[in-house]
């Protein structure tokens, strides 16, 4: 709840400080007096946007603050508080339209103030916040009424994503696995029916293609060789008959036996020679089958660089790549085929889950509305009709809240039809419906155009609110502010030539003549204090004279 409230040069209030108790607080003051900017004020901590028109003129900045006590660290969110007990929020705006915030001491964004004010603070009227119009608030409540437990369904979707997680890590769902093993498949027969071992393979090959093709020129060539060497007809003698003769010459010679020996090796040499060329004629008789077999063969390798790497040595490392990654597959799909039973059991669970929420939102819709319509006839809305639309999906959104404030009106959703005060009025009916909520709620407008019994009534239903939260009401009726249980007055003054709006926590006699000024307009008027005194003891709120109440006010 809020315990204390600084405001300065925030339009005309200079400078107050509100302490503030639980219960129902009223505030009251004469049209224009400023109790709207309180409103505005606490606006301000909870994220609403800031306008530097609000800035007292001649001030550099505003500044607002409010000190929050109960437990905290479970109200907002992801904010970090720990285990404080106590928190404030600041909010500053420049004159020059720049705003900053800090929720004790520590600087924030504006969301980060929208989160944590918005969980302790709803407002609601004119100045108000949009909660109530939010389809998501709308639906929330709905849950609230219905006490429904979105666990099951939150575990349900959360064990389906794990599951898709999971089939994503693992590379993809089992189909598609199975046509990557399909293609693998296909690749393997490919390169391992070529039957590649060497990466010098092509060379190789091209090397025997050149060969082969200029076979006719090589055999001529050994042809011409053979008859130089072995005497062939057109020689007189080959070179191996030459040098056995000039061996056996110089055999008959003692001084040149070194020479005669040299001589007979090199005939010797030379009639092997003449014996290779002679079997290397024989073998390179003309196969064009092989050179066609060859031509072919460097074909296929050329189309598996084209699809597998640039060189021989790169496709064979791909093909080993390959059957790497079909071994893993072979134990990928047993794991896929695993995580998609677990993620189509995920995915029933979590479709029944939506069901059993719709079901509950269904069954609930109807006695919410019935309730809410029931207090709104209480708070000077008799001919009110409030209903409460469903989508058709399975979890029943989105939930729409719909009032017809008037008889021959259609029913429209809130954010069509509700003035300021049958906003708030409908927030005050949702708030004695359900349970739970923000600590305190601040109601601004919520008396417009009602009286007699029906401001009794709404100044009851304001106080029968205030014992589950703390309740700040801006009221221009004495019907309602009777049933507070702390009243601060907000009066215009005059300091130093200017306008200013100054606040006062009444006590018991000074809260008579302020409701006397309020039933009269003639704070002095003795029937109308007697009214007021006759208004405070039906509430059970007359306490005699000198008695205080607990709230504190420092200016």
């Amino acid at each position: 709840m809020i315990e204390e409230l600084s405001v300065e040069n925030l339009g005309v209030v200079a400078a107050l400080r509100l302490c503030l108790n639980k219960g129902m607080t009223a505030i009251t003051g004469e049209t224009g007096a400023g109790k709207t900017l309180i409103v505005g004020a606490l606006g301000l901590v909870c994220g609403s946007r800031a306008d530097s028109t609000l800035v007292r003129p001649g001030a550099e900045e505003a500044t607002v603050q409010a000190r929050f006590g109960g437990p905290i660290s479970n109200l907002v969110g992801d904010l970090d508080l720990g285990a404080e007990t106590e928190m404030v929020i600041s909010r500053s705006i420049s004159a020059a339209g720049r705003s900053r915030a800090s929720i004790s001491g520590r600087m924030v964004t504006a969301s980060m103030l929208a989160q944590a004010g918005g969980a302790l603070v709803e407002i609601h009227g004119q100045h108000g916040s949009q909660a109530l119009l939010n389809p998501t608030a709308q639906r929330d409540a709905l849950d609230a009424f219905a006490h429904l437990d979105l666990g099951p369904m939150m575990e349900a979707r959360r064990a389906m994503a794990a599951a898709a997680a999971v089939i994503a890590e693992l590379g993809g769902d089992r189909r598609s696995l199975e046509r990557e093993a399909a293609l693998i498949a296909h690749q393997l027969q490919e390169l391992d029916s070529a039957g590649l071992e060497d990466p010098g393979e092509t060379e190789a090959l091209e090397a025997e293609r050149d060969w082969l093709g200029a076979l006719s020129e090589h055999r001529e060539a050994i042809a011409a060789s053979l008859s130089r060497l072995s005497g062939d007809p057109g020689f007189s003698e080959g070179a191996a008959d030459v040098l056995g003769s000039v061996a056996n010459d110089l055999s008959h010679h003692p001084g040149l036996a070194a020479i005669a020996e040299r001589a007979t090796a090199l005939a010797a040499e030379a009639t092997e020679l003449g014996s290779e060329l002679r079997a290397e004629l024989e073998r390179s008789e003309d196969d064009p089958g092989r050179l066609e077999e060859v031509n072919q063969r460097l074909r296929l390798l050329a189309d598996l660089r084209r699809k597998y790497g640039e060189t021989l040595a790169e496709v064979i490392q791909f093909r080993e790549s390959l059957r790497s990654r079909a071994d893993e597959l072979s134990g990928l799909e047993a794991k896929v085929a695993g995580a998609e039973a677990e993620a189509e059991a995920a995915k029933r669970d979590y479709e029944a889950q939506q069901r059993l929420v719709g079901e509950a939102r269904r069954a609930a819709a109807g006695p919410l509305a019935t309730k809410v319509q029931q207090r709104l006839a209480t708070l000077g809305m008799a001919k009110a009709r409030f209903e409460i639309s469903l989508g058709d999906s399975p979890t029943a959104e989105p939930v729409g809240f719909m009032l017809g404030a008037n008889p021959g009106e259609p029913v429209l959703s809130l954010s069509k039809v509700a003035s300021g005060g049958e906003l708030s009025r409908t927030m005050l009916a949702l708030r004695l419906v359900l349970t739970g909520g923000p600590p305190t709620a601040v109601f601004d407008e919520v008396d417009a155009g009602i009286g007699g019994a029906a401001a009794l009534a709404v100044g009851r239903a304001l106080a029968d609110c205030s014992e589950q939260s703390q309740v700040l009401v801006v009221t221009h009726l004495a019907q309602v502010a009777a049933f507070a249980h702390n009243h601060i007055a907000i009066q215009k003054a005059e300091e130093d030539g200017r306008t200013v709006s100054v606040a006062r926590v009444l006590d018991p006699k000074e809260r008579l003549v302020e409701l006397a000024r309020m039933l009269s307009g003639h704070p002095d008027s003795e029937a109308a204090r007697a009214h007021a005194k006759e208004l405070l003891a039906a509430t059970g709120r007359w306490q005699g004279s000198g008695e205080t109440q607990g709230a504190s006010l420092g200016l």
